[in-house]
């Protein structure tokens, strides 16, 4: 693929090259948007309970840590398919990063215009904010129904999600993550079942120029996850362009013992 120059993103000659001032802008402002948000939460939280830790957030420290798959693939490729398989049929919670992102971004509050704006564009949300759903997820799901262990799809997706993800939760002990469980599926294949998808969804990531862009996003910063875990022999790889039965099958034999 051939470059549309060497200057800056902002198409200027400036003496720096790849510095883009409006990147930074653009960087800062999302930064700002989401510290305000979590500090107005923060504050309200600590209003409530008088700026003391509350009783259920004691307990939750001190709680047995989650037993977590991060579940990976490119758009298309079953994650959510199989995760509710598994949920269904096995004593997993399934979590899915986009579907929080989207009923956030559905809530109304003060994110959801950037997270709109983000799934959009094919591009990937904050990490703070899909770390801060995840785990808001994972201690409604034991405190509701007691289960502990998650299917965690479509996250981490780029250096940024596993940094917020290990400083949140695996330095801290809350959780600890068996494997990636890596689904495996070609792009024409992906794409075909996205476009099927999107007749019915009303997702407006479901069309041509956005999948596009995703498995753009999908290649070069979710794959180098994959291989930053692979190194650590931390993936478990199935052939997802088979029937759902099919792959379920070699799936499920990974969870036992779990």
């Amino acid at each position: 693929m051939s470059s549309s120059g060497s200057g800056s993103c902002c198409g200027g000659g400036g003496p720096v090259k790849g510095f883009c001032p409006f990147s930074l802008f653009l960087f800062a402002a999302t930064a700002g948007t989401y510290l305000y948000a979590r500090t107005m939460k923060s504050d309200s939280s600590d209003r409530e309970d008088g700026g003391g830790k509350s009783e259920s957030a004691a307990k939750e420290d001190s709680a047995e840590p989650y037993t977590v798959v991060f579940v990976l693939g490119g758009p298309g490729s079953g994650k959510g398919t199989q995760c509710e398989l598994l949920s269904s049929r096995l004593d997993f919670a399934h979590l899915s990063a986009g579907d929080l992102l989207r009923a956030e971004r559905n809530s109304g509050s003060e994110l959801a215009d950037l997270i709109n704006s983000k799934i959009a564009a094919g591009q990937i949300v904050p990490a703070e904010i899909t770390v801060d759903l995840l785990e808001g997820g994972m201690a409604k799901e034991r405190k509701e129904s007691g289960r502990t262990k998650f299917l965690i799809d479509g996250f981490p997706r780029s250096e940024g999600n596993v940094s917020v993800w290990d400083e949140r939760l695996t330095a801290t002990g809350k959780a600890d993550v068996k494997f990636v469980l890596f689904l495996d599926c070609p792009e024409d294949t992906m794409t075909g079942r996205l476009l099927e998808r999107g007749k019915s969804s009303g997702r407006n990531d479901d069309k041509l120029d956005v999948i596009r862009k995703r498995f753009e996003t999908f290649r070069g910063e979710s794959m180098p996850i994959v291989e930053r875990y692979e190194t650590k022999g931390k993936v478990r790889k199935v052939k997802a362009d088979r029937a759902i039965e099919d792959v379920y099958k070699d799936v499920s034999k990974l969870m036992e013992g779990l």
